[in-house]
């Protein structure tokens, strides 16, 4: 499993963690039932502190992504069905987000017009704007 995060940015490193083990979750690199490193082990080889990995598996695990156990570590969930890509797309949009040091509420606010607007599975497409 390649990982990458960087010191310099000002996302906290456990945060940059979990967002890319959540994002090969998502996209299938890592399966579901598929047990990730130990804590240890990956906080040596990326060279942080292990209670960064540790918080890192704690935000994935109340995110119902993956399941820690003890002496056995983290488990990916098996997921049958579900919102996984939408789940994905989601928080890429909220790390671009805050990238940009967007605004939560400006955030939801611009999702809420996005999907009131946004064409349906049936064809139907945006009204015109009045005037």
């Amino acid at each position: 499993m390649l990982i990458r995060i960087d010191p310099a940015r000002s996302t906290p490193l456990y945060e940059q963690l979990a967002s890319a083990i959540r994002a090969s979750i998502i996209d299938g690199r890592i399966s579901g039932g598929e047990r990730l490193p130990a804590a240890r082990e990956l906080a040596s080889s990326l060279e942080v502190n292990m209670h960064t990995v540790l918080r890192a598996y704690r935000l994935l695990r109340d995110e119902h992504l993956i399941e820690l156990h003890r002496g056995r570590g983290a488990v990916v969930v098996v997921r049958i069905g579900g919102h996984g890509a939408l789940a994905g797309a989601i928080h890429d949009l909220v790390d671009e987000a805050k990238a940009h040091e967007v605004p939560e509420q400006a955030l939801l606010e611009l999702i809420s017009e996005a999907y009131r607007w946004s064409p349906t599975a049936h064809g139907m497409v945006r009204p015109a704007a009045t005037r």
